[in-house]
């Protein structure tokens, strides 16, 4: 991924907006709102002296911190702001503190984001966006959106998972005639939006923390979601989001010993969540006998004590709450497998639920009932992260395992319906949001200290899948695993098998748009059902027939070395080619570019009921001067054609096959 450079227009939009609307002296009103003791905060900071310091982060970046302080009440707030100095993109995130010795009046509806955005009289708004992972085939559906005037739409994800649920994804890109502004929030939590069109005033937007209607005790300090705007001028939307893929890369990725993360291969180390020590050596064998060689080695849930629970059988994995390695199964530990994976100069994984407690007869249910936040019974209390005690048993104690047992990855899952329902439950009268605010610092501040202390460690987001990557979770994780719905009928029979390979297929076209670094897994070595997993981060899961199938052993590490080739290319620019769809009856594909490198790859589906041989796929973002070597992968014919061609008159492409999934990459001589 490479930097990006100065665009005049997008950068005098960005400084006209801050002019207009950040601390310091906004012409048009603060971008932000909240109500305190029924007065609001238009008028409440009016009256109150305001503090600015300024520094500088670093070349690209200078710091903003505002503060206003109630003498009064000791109401303290900060507003900490970042501007980037070669994009067009502003953040900040506002922070309420009691410094005095009283508890506060309310604060009530705290709005993170609250302004307005303007249009021509004759011209309307388009809202762009995805719909959040639901685990099913329209997870990260995009859509476009249109307003009536007066119209309002309201989004929130489902039950505290920041990006699950359709209405669940906190990134838009609104457009208008001559622009935009990619909005996007950072709550690993409830939050909520919406926008409002009037043809008069423009585009109200809003967004914050669901519920917040509360006091402060002394000491006490509540914060807002992170809120980061993009703005772009001109027409083209895909160049729009390029743009937020190539700022997102740079500034909101983890960035472990100096390094982002690598594209990498990773494999399962269980064939089912039962299995122990003994089949964990089996699978890493398998794989390296099977000639694959994986950056990480992975191994998933039910490693713990997990037999004395409510949960039976195959679901025995739910009942967690004990974090101590089971010796029944894992006699030696991890250590001795893990210093095996280092020695390859490879990574090991363990997967974590430390948030739902599970088994009512765990180590954490029976000795802290006072940590557990009831409410989600149906899978077990959740343990309360703002609880400063149980916040630090926890870190010491996931950090004394990852040190003892070589751990480099840190993978954190969290099942059930979600945490809202004890968040809400356990909410004091007068305090309404106070136990979702501390708890969201609390899981925040968990990661960080986990990252601090262990300088190398990385952390795979997981919340059921992809169901909590909003921008802070993705601040300091990755999301290995983009969405559960992953496996055929045989695995989990309520999936039908006929939609999974096309459903990824559009999750790959959904999610691409927005985030340059995701992972699924595979478990079928055919070519088309391989190709449809392609992503940066590649889980290889061998087919039950491998043992006793040559050709299914090499079409396994086919599909192995073809994505280790093409996962570089995927941190590039995205271009869709073809419209989104679910439908068996239609193409999908889309192109990935790197033009520093001169290099890409265009991937394109021919799914099992179209009725069309043959397409042109004109390509995007290449030097119409330059000739490219563009080759069919798995072929040994290539092609000398101009970049402008490709991009006027197109690639031809003729699948007789289908289903059938072609990759064809090029390079520039």
């Amino acid at each position: 991924m490479i930097n990006q450079l100065d665009s005049v227009k997008d950068m005098q939009e960005k400084r006209r907006w801050m002019e207009a609307y950040m601390p310091g002296k906004p012409v048009n009103g603060l971008p932000f709102s909240f109500k305190y003791g029924g007065i609001s905060s238009s008028d409440f900071l009016a009256d109150l002296p305001a503090k600015t310091i300024i520094s500088k982060i670093d070349e690209n970046r200078m710091e903003q911190t505002v503060v206003w302080e109630d003498a009064a009440s000791g109401l303290q707030i900060r507003c900490v702001s970042v501007e980037y100095t070669h994009f067009p993109v502003i953040e900040w995130t506002l922070y309420f503190k009691n410094s005095g010795l009283k508890n506060t009046a309310i604060l009530k509806n705290i709005q993170c984001l609250d302004t307005f955005f303007q249009l021509g009289m004759d011209e309307d708004f388009l809202l762009h966006g995805n719909k959040g992972d639901t685990c099913t085939a329209e997870s990260y559906e995009p859509y476009k959106l249109t307003f009536a005037d007066g119209e309002e739409k309201k989004f929130a994800p489902r039950n505290g998972k920041s990006t699950g649920g359709n209405e669940g994804w906190p990134y838009y890109n609104l457009q208008s005639s001559d622009g935009g502004v990619i909005m996007a929030l950072g709550w690993p939590g409830q939050w909520a939006s919406s926008f409002q069109w009037d043809k008069k005033e423009g585009m109200n937007v809003k967004a914050g923390q669901e519920l917040t209607n509360l006091y402060l005790k002394s000491g006490e300090e509540i914060r807002t979601p992170l809120t980061v705007l993009l703005f772009w001028k001109g027409t083209d939307i895909v160049s729009a989001q390029n743009l937020w893929r190539r700022w997102f890369w740079l500034y909101n990725m983890p960035i472990t010993e100096n390094a982002h993360p690598a594209p990498l291969t990773h494999i399962q180390l269980a064939r089912s969540f039962t299995d122990g020590e003994e089949v964990m050596w089996e699978q890493a064998k398998a794989y390296q006998e099977a000639g694959i060689q994986p950056d990480v080695f992975w191994r998933d849930a039910n490693w713990y004590p997990s037999d004395q629970g409510p949960f039976e059988g195959g679901d025995s994995w739910i009942n967690t709450g004990t974090w101590e390695i089971d010796r029944r199964r894992f006699p030696n530990g991890f250590k001795a497998f893990s210093d095996w994976v280092h020695e390859q100069g490879k990574k090991f994984l363990l997967w974590f639920e430390p948030e739902r407690i599970g088994d009512t007869n765990s180590t954490l249910a029976v000795n802290h009932p006072e940590w557990m936040l009831d409410g989600t019974e149906a899978c077990g209390p959740i343990l309360h992260l703002g609880d400063p005690e149980a916040l630090s048993w926890l870190i010491d104690h996931v950090d004394n395992l990852i040190k003892t047992e070589g751990i480099d990855w840190y993978r954190e899952d969290m099942n059930g319906p979600g945490p809202l329902p004890a968040w809400r439950k356990n909410d004091p009268f007068n305090r309404q949001g106070i136990t979702e605010n501390l708890y969201v610092q609390g899981h925040l501040a968990f990661w960080d200290a986990l990252r601090n202390r262990n300088p190398g460690l990385r952390i795979d987001s997981c919340a059921s899948g992809g169901r909590r990557n909003d921008l802070e979770s993705m601040r300091r994780a990755v999301p290995l695993l983009r969405s559960d719905y992953q496996f055929p009928d045989e695995l989990f029979p309520q999936h039908k098998q006929r939609i999974v390979f096309e459903a990824n297929q559009s999750h790959t076209y959904g999610i691409s748009s927005w985030f340059p670094y995701y992972g699924s897994a595979v478990v079928s070595a055919d070519s088309y059902h391989a190709r449809s997993f392609y992503m940066p981060a590649f889980c290889v899961m061998l087919p039950k027939d491998w043992e006793q199938n040559p050709e299914t052993r090499a079409a396994v590490k086919r599909a192995y070395e073809e994505c280790v080739t093409l996962a570089p290319m995927m941190l590039g620019d995205f271009y869709p080619l073809t419209p989104y769809s679910l439908q068996l009856d239609q193409w999908i594909g889309w192109q990935f570019n790197r033009p520093e490198n001169g290099d890409g790859f265009l991937q394109v589906f021919r799914r099992m009921d179209n009725k069309e041989a043959s397409r042109k796929m004109q390509l995007k973002g290449l030097d119409p001067f330059a000739i490219y070597l563009v080759m069919d992968m798995g072929d040994s014919v290539s092609l000398s054609i101009s970049g402008r061609e490709l991009m006027e008159e197109g690639y031809f492409l003729e699948i007789l096959k289908k289903p059938e999934a072609r990759i064809v990459t090029y390079k520039r001589l």
